[in-house]
């Protein structure tokens, strides 16, 4: 059995439904990321969860208990708000240890759950600090511990690193991911950040106007993209019509000039994605996309390059080796393994 199930969970606003017959089931120990663009649904999906919100129609089940009827403080959830919510009159310390006394825990055990949850964020040496003499980083630390140290069943995460700067953002999504596999609390996560989910989540559930797109780890995802929004929201995808075509026997797949010997399975809806860093520049040949480079970008390990074709304008990764790469203007052929088409439905549109 799950450890959290959601059932046909729906919230409708008037004629608006923000989210529409979501079904998840939820390891013990997993952890999940909600992702999408804004208005996709995902933050009202963990307001359901956590109770703020009342659905529609659908359940939340939590170890086999509906919690319908369970008021968010007695639900036993951790919760990490985007703006940490900490109280500003409190230190570190006393905003960890509020959980804990309205537990009614006893003052030598929550002493003690403070100091471990303090020592398990690198924060022991802060303990007497209020939040306005600590950095952003060290406060969502603090937030993280007092949510932690309720030992709850589910911990939910609303966007909590989206106010940091890039750099901390990238080391606290490592830290973070630790020290949830170190406790090992089920953990779900509402992001608008693709990378972040990408690189924290066991699964991610991707959502687009109210619906799940697609359920996956975020290596199936990525490399095999269940519709046209999830290969776009998911990194940067180049979209192909094709056509299929014969010559002497061999089935090949046609985009533009490119004739691409091709032996799988064809797209349903002929649309096949491409990812920018499965591309390479080649020499001509009648399984080349020629085009000529409209703009580059030199983004340290990598480039990206813009390219215009007879389909349209075509993105390029390359990896910077060192070597030199052709210039704004030049003429340039393209070339990509046919293993690397990805077909696709249609789906839906963005929000």
């Amino acid at each position: 059995m799950a450890h959290l199930e959601l059932k046909g969970l729906t919230r409708r606003y008037g004629d608006l439904t923000a989210v529409d017959n979501l079904d998840l089931s939820v390891q013990q120990g997993e952890f999940i990321s909600l992702l999408g663009p804004s208005g996709c649904g995902k933050t009202t999906t963990l307001q359901m969860i956590a109770g703020f919100v009342e659905p529609t129609s659908g359940s939340v089940i939590l170890n086999g208990k509906n919690l319908a009827r369970v008021p968010p403080n007695k639900r036993g959830l951790g919760i990490v708000f985007q703006n940490y919510a900490l109280f500003p009159h409190m230190t570190a310390g006393e905003n960890i240890s509020f959980g804990l006394e309205m537990q009614g825990v006893k003052n030598a055990e929550r002493t003690q759950r403070v100091k471990e949850a303090l020592n398990l964020v690198g924060l022991a040496h802060l303990q007497d600090r209020y939040p306005s003499q600590m950095s952003g980083g060290q406060q969502q630390r603090v937030a993280l511990a007092r949510a932690l140290v309720i030992k709850p069943s589910v911990l939910l995460l609303d966007e909590p690193l989206s106010n940091l700067d890039a750099k901390l953002r990238e080391e606290m999504q490592l830290e973070l991911r630790s020290i949830q596999r170190t406790v090992g609390t089920t953990t779900i996560l509402v992001t608008h950040d693709q990378s972040e989910a990408l690189g924290m989540s066991d699964r991610i559930v991707v959502m687009n106007k109210g619906c799940v797109e697609q359920v996956a780890e975020p290596f199936s995802a990525y490399e095999g993209p269940a519709s046209s929004f999830v290969g776009g929201f998911l990194g940067k995808a180049n979209m192909f019509t094709t056509a299929l075509e014969t010559d002497a026997g061999e089935t090949r797949i046609r985009i533009g000039e490119a004739s691409i010997p091709f032996s799988g399975q064809p797209s349903p809806s002929g649309k096949v994605i491409v990812r920018p860093e499965k591309i390479v520049f080649s020499e001509p040949s009648a399984c080349a996309l020629p085009g000529r480079i409209k703009t580059r970008v030199f983004q340290g390990n990598h480039w990206l390059c813009q390219v215009s074709t007879s389909v349209g304008e075509v993105s390029v990764i390359r990896q910077n080796d060192g070597q030199p790469i052709p210039a704004e203007g030049d003429s340039v052929n393209m070339r990509w393994n046919a293993s690397d088409m990805y077909p696709i439905e249609s789906g839906r549109e963005a929000s």
